[in-house]
């Protein structure tokens, strides 16, 4: 012990009180001690011996550390942090006890929640990107006999809409899509999210299914469409974005709800009259050819609609219709508004004060324009833009717990699975008080999963969000360097390729869990792929210099034999044809040989409205022993990428954290995050930098397990050279809290295959399923309903459904607490 720690112990000796041993704890209370007293002594005790005055750890000082203010904040969230993690104290120095550990990481959190409360709040503990701070092992191992939980619940609250959600329920207003075709269970149908086009924008355009010619490509006519942007904002770019406690919506935002609005009502109203020339709406585009003369790409007049109406017509379009207007008809159109937006129909109350709105307006401005403003706010009404769960009816029980009921449950339900309104049978159901129970949310959770035509987009977005595989289009790529890595850097073709390899990924997601059997293993090691023409390129093999320089040599022979030929044989357009073909061929690249059955797939709107009616892509096999699973698509790969590299270290950090379960503390602001400018070196030498002894505490939790996918370049190419030197595929797992699973790996198939079979990657799994579907970071009082679900899970053959009916019949789903936050919700 150290003289300066030696003296400071003497000195607290009468006032410091330890945690008494044994004492019982229920994770999460509020621990009623003051710094002096607990906080204190455990620096004291745990700390301070690497985090003193002179030369302390990382150059984190905890000497002097006092109660947690505004000022220390930051260092007290690192404390937090590392503790939590078990980081602090190093492992080969005495630990708190469990209850110990626990008690202080809570009293952090409540003290910097209570500090931080006028100054924007305390979230850390919120993120689900630091849920797996919470203990794995406790979570599904045996606990202390001193830990008693509570029975739990999920916080009353207010669960405001995703921009896919809203954007989903307002297309439901002015288009009809497709109802679902068993023969082609690809294609895009009604319930299904709106996609976005081919720049990744989400945008929702209208009359798209009325479209009958345009003048331009697809991109010209995107810009003379009339269309509606996403409104409400994501705080998230990635990961798990739905938590209700990162959203709500701005006065900006407001705004632009309103103009939207008025904009969807007149086209409800009117069709394309609303937004284009009645000489444009006709069945014979010949009959106006002389005003779509000259060059009106991308302006509203190179559309041509067809005279079929088939927008949804409604009581907003039979009041428009009408040259006066009943109380009748507008509580029609205000009703049936009303329950398209929010998804079940208004109290008497809520249907009155609109009306008094709707006629107000009308007095004010006329008919016409008092209709659509007054019509217009029901678009701002709470409910259209939250979903609440605030538990007001009902009997809280011992535990202070109240049990969601009626529409609340209904709409829960329907929101674990859908985007767009309850199906009649769960409509019925909600409306006749049969849905109150756990067997309730049973009968019609079941019934929907066994239900193929019903569309269920948010479980499709959880594997989205989980994989995070649908950035890759979204990754601005350095011109030069993604031609070095074999693609095409012309326009937009690579991120064309991006797109439609996201949806490519979301289709074969799609079969697996159709068949429904061991997902999660299967998703990391199925060797299907679901490709396009141009994935020859991207699932091909990156070729070396050499094989290059020999690849255009032997094109160069039989270019000049073939040139040969026709000289000899002049006027054989085949040939001609051959050979113009020949040198289009892309010589860095050994395309991969994919061939298979033909398969419908949803895409961008490449036709727009209804999407392709084409068999687009093929089920085929990768090739053998260069890939295997998500992890290994292209989609993926450049997901987890950077503008001019691969990104190992991200890499890594999604495997510790989706599939070993460990938490990664954030990066000090001391630290300078950034690899050496090295064009020479390959990226596993530049990352030299990370094996530094403060940074190597982290970076050998994730640098290990990405390098192994540096047998694929940035643009996700196989290869087996980097910079004509052989490429270094080799990794291991580091503490990864199962012995079994530590060691060294090859590459990045032996490390997934490795994963695959591990019951811990399946329990981890189950941990992100929870935290997606209750839109809250798990806590250690979760653990039965996570083992629960986790049993589902395996004794059901590694069934997505099952678990997912596991977790929507929990408590932490089924139930609600409610607090000062939720009382002010309400009011």
């Amino acid at each position: 012990m150290t003289c300066f720690r030696f003296a400071l112990v003497l000195t607290l000796l009468g006032s410091l009180l330890p945690v008494a041993t044994g004492e019982t704890y229920t994770p999460g209370q509020k621990v009623s001690r003051d710094f002096n007293t607990f906080a204190k002594s455990f620096l004291t005790t745990h700390c301070v011996d690497c985090h003193g005055q002179t030369e302390p750890e990382g150059n984190l000082s905890l000497h002097d550390l006092g109660p947690v203010d505004e000022v220390n904040a930051a260092t007290w969230k690192s404390v937090w942090a590392q503790v939590t993690l078990k980081e602090m104290p190093p492992r080969d120095m005495d630990q708190p006890e469990v209850v110990e550990r626990l008690q202080f990481s809570d009293w952090i959190v409540g003290e910097l929640t209570r500090v931080m409360s006028d100054k924007g709040g305390f979230h850390d503990h919120l993120d689900p990107n630091k849920g797996n701070y919470v203990d794995h092992t406790l979570l599904f191992g045996p606990l202390p006999e001193n830990i008693k939980l509570k029975p739990t619940s999920s916080p009353a609250r207010l669960w405001r809409l995703t921009p896919q959600e809203h954007i989903t329920r307002l297309n439901e207003l002015i288009n009809q899509e497709p109802e679902y075709d068993p023969a082609k269970p690809g294609l895009r149908t009604h319930g299904d999210v709106v996609p976005t086009n081919h720049g990744g924008e989400l945008k929702l355009y209208f009359g798209t299914d009325r479209i009958i010619k345009w003048q331009g490509g697809t991109v010209a006519y995107a810009t003379a469409v009339k269309s509606v942007p996403a409104v409400l904002s994501s705080a998230r770019t990635h990961g798990l974005e739905n938590y209700p406690d990162f959203y709500t919506v701005n006065s900006a935002e407001a705004t632009q709800i309103m103009g939207t609005a008025g904009d969807l009502i007149r086209y409800m109203a009117y069709g394309p009259l609303s937004i284009a020339k009645p000489y444009q709406i006709t069945d014979d585009p010949r009959s106006i050819a002389d005003k779509m003369k000259g060059d009106i790409r991308g302006l509203p007049t190179s559309i041509v609609y067809s005279t079929k109406i088939a927008r949804p017509l409604t009581p907003v379009y039979e009041l428009m219709r009408q040259e006066d207007y009943t109380d009748e008809s507008l509580q029609a159109a205000i009703d049936y508004l009303f329950e398209m937006l929010t998804f079940r129909p208004p109290s008497k109350k809520e249907s009155d004060d609109y009306l008094t709105i709707v006629k107000q307006s009308i007095e004010k401005l006329g008919k016409e324009d008092g209709v659509v403003l007054g019509l217009s706010s029901i678009f701002l009404d709470r409910d259209a833009l939250f979903r609440p769960e605030l538990a007001k009816s009902g009997q809280p029980d011992q535990d202070g717990r109240v049990m969601l009921q009626d529409w609340e449950l209904g709409l829960a339900v329907n929101h674990a699975l859908r985007y767009i309104k309850p199906d009649e049978e769960l409509r019925t159901a909600i409306l006749e008080g049969r849905m109150r129970t756990r067997d309730d949310v049973k009968r019609e959770v079941t019934r929907m999963l066994a239900d193929d035509s019903i569309r269920k987009p948010r479980v499709l977005r959880f594997f989205r969000d989980y994989f995070d595989y649908d950035l890759g289009g979204y990754i601005c790529k350095d011109a030069r360097a993604l031609a070095k890595t074999g693609v095409s850097n012309r326009g937009q073709a690579h991120y064309r390729a991006m797109f439609d390899a996201t949806a490519s990924t979301d289709r074969l997601i799609e079969l697996i869990l159709k068949e429904d059997q061991d997902v999660l293993k299967r998703l990391l090691t199925t060797d299907r792929v679901i490709a396009t023409e141009a994935d020859k390129i991207y699932y091909g093999k990156r070729r070396s210099r050499a094989e290059e320089i020999a690849a255009r040599k032997a094109a160069q022979k039989a270019a000049e034999e073939l040139a040969s030929k026709e000289a000899a044989n002049p006027g054989k357009k085949k040939k001609k044809a051959a050979r113009k073909k020949q040198e289009k061929v892309n010589h860095s690249v050994t395309p991969a040989e994919l061939s298979g059955k033909e398969l419908y797939a949803r895409v961008s709107r490449r036709s727009f409205g209804t999407g392709s009616m084409r068999p687009e892509r093929i089920l085929a096999t990768v090739p053998a022993e260069q890939r295997l699973g998500i992890l290994t698509q292209p989609s993926w790969l450049v997901s987890h990428s950077d503008a001019m590299d691969n990104h190992a270290i991200r890499r890594g950090r999604w495997i510790r954290e989706h599939l070993l379960g460990g938490g990664i503390p954030d990066v000090p602001i001391t630290v300078d995050a950034m690899l050496p400018d090295e064009p020479q070196n390959t990226l596993r030498e530049r990352m030299r930098v990370t094996r530094q002894e403060y940074c190597w505490t982290c970076h050998k939790k994730m640098d290990p397990l990405g390098l192994p996918f540096e047998m694929f370049n940035h643009a996700g190419l196989y290869r087996e050279t980097e910079l004509e030197k052989p490429v270094d595929t080799t990794g291991e797992i580091i503490d990864s809290g199962d012995p079994t699973l530590d060691g060294k790996v090859a590459n990045a198939i032996e490390l997934i295959e490795k994963l695959a079979e591990s019951e811990r990657s399946e329990q981890v799994f189950v941990r992100h399923a929870f935290r997606f579907w209750m839109g809250r970071n798990e806590t250690l009082n979760d653990a039965p309903v996570l083992q629960d679900a986790y049993r589902a899970y395996k004794d059901n053959g590694g069934s997505m459904n099952a678990l997912l009916v596991s977790l929507l019949t929990s408590d932490a789903f089924l139930y609600r607490t409610r607090g000062p936050s939720a009382s002010a919700e309400t009011d």
